[in-house]
């Protein structure tokens, strides 16, 4: 069983669930590029940049179904397999943000518990945090192939469940819209985060505390505000 860590009264929340690519893996370019390539390999016509990575964040098939509309369901198992061939070429080109180590030490300092919730695959999610040392610095993950994958709050509730932590003292932090409707959808607060695969302006309806541009202003915010 985790061992969850008790509720501090200098702290605002005691979780905070990071989603993984664009928000602290500079991965979104190359993302949106092996998108692209993966529905040409297949037949469907070329998505543009806007619309490859609008899909970043949600379950992979998910994401390659909308970004493909032209494609036949019955290709997306060939559609999914070029996709992880191009993304497995290019997977050890991606690295952290700039920032993001000395932030998730500074908040494992605090104590408060440090989980991942992304739409990558579990195997996905292990291989990167394998390529960026950061094994054993979450306490807890949920990915889009053991969940549901966003905008369903499925990922948030069972990580409040796991560290028996209530929604609002559960921060979420991403880079797209489907990152914050999730958190909404959960009752919990969000962060957006402007540098990844979503236009901040389209962050203001889903009603995020802050909207930090880099990773040195989250880093101020959290240490003000969380």
């Amino acid at each position: 069983m985790p061992t969850t860590k008790l509720p501090s009264p200098s702290r605002r929340y005691d979780l905070i669930a990071f989603d993984w690519d664009g928000t602290l893996f500079d991965s979104t370019a190359i993302i949106t590029r092996c998108i692209q390539l993966a529905v040409v390999d297949v037949g469907g016509r070329l998505p543009s940049d806007k619309d490859a990575a609008f899909v970043i964040g949600l379950g992979l098939m998910q994401a390659l179904a909308h970004a493909a509309p032209d494609v036949p369901p019955e290709k997306y198992p060939q559609l999914g397999a070029r996709y992880q061939h191009h993304y497995m070429a290019h997977q050890n080109d991606i690295s952290l943000f700039d920032g993001v180590l000395p932030l998730l030490a500074d908040l494992r300092a605090r104590n408060h518990v440090l989980a991942v919730a992304t739409g990558k695959s579990r195997r996905g999610l292990n291989e990167a945090l394998k390529t960026a040392a950061l094994q054993g610095v979450f306490d807890g993950s949920r990915t889009a192939d053991e969940t549901a994958g966003k905008p369903d709050p499925l990922m948030l509730r069972e990580l409040m469940q796991e560290f028996g932590v209530a929604a609002e003292r559960v921060l979420m932090v991403g880079d797209t819209t489907h990152d914050l409707q999730m958190a909404l959808n959960a009752g919990c607060d969000s962060v957006g985060v402007s540098y990844g695969a979503h236009a901040h302006d389209t962050f203001t309806a889903l009603q995020p505390r802050f909207v930090a541009h880099s990773v040195a202003e989250l880093h101020g915010w959290f240490l003000a505000n969380a």
